[in-house]
């Protein structure tokens, strides 16, 4: 366990304004969108605690963050009936995969906050992904993507050797 959220990027931590920050959703779904901020902050906030496990072996407990539930922005876009595979693209050019069943899961969201403030610059913000039954290699930072797929796209870790699943109760690390 670490007190401290450690920093872990590719060697770049975007800048990303708000008043520029688009979420672009698009492939297997019903009703593609592009998101601004506004657009963001306009649909349902949930509130969720949740641990953090990276695959370097720390964890973080009971982290509060503060964004869209993944079930709400399912309702939005209505992923279709081959859809199974999500795909988060990052500012930074990184890019992760989850089945659609992991990314519709109850705690994950779409988070803006950590903590009761914004998520900063070096811990992606000003939206990063949560999914906290994953390793926190799924939970990709600066999303500015989101696409659906019937078949499963391996994503930056994933084609250099990291398990594709990511459960940290399973201790899925590598491939």
């Amino acid at each position: 366990m670490v007190k401290k959220w450690p920093v872990l990027d590719l060697g770049v931590q975007p800048h990303v304004p708000k008043d520029r920050w688009k979420l672009t959703v698009n492939g297997a779904v019903e009703n593609p969108v592009v998101w601004t901020w506004n657009d963001f902050l306009a649909q349902p906030q949930t509130d969720i605690v949740a641990d953090i496990h990276c695959v370097t072996t720390w964890s973080l407990y009971d982290s509060r963050w503060a964004g869209v539930a993944t079930k709400d922005f399912l309702s939005v876009v209505r992923p279709k009936p081959k859809a199974r595979f999500v795909v988060f693209h990052s500012h930074d050019g990184y890019t992760t995969n989850v089945p659609l069943e992991r990314f519709a899961e109850p705690a994950a969201l779409l988070a803006r906050a950590w903590n009761g403030t914004e998520i900063t610059r070096e811990h992606g913000g000003p939206v990063r992904i949560v999914i906290p039954s994953l390793y926190f290699w799924k939970s990709a930072k600066w999303v500015r993507q989101i696409s659906f797929h019937a078949e499963d796209r391996p994503g930056f870790w994933e084609l250099r050797g990291y398990h594709n699943n990511g459960d940290p109760w399973d201790e899925e690390r590598y491939g």
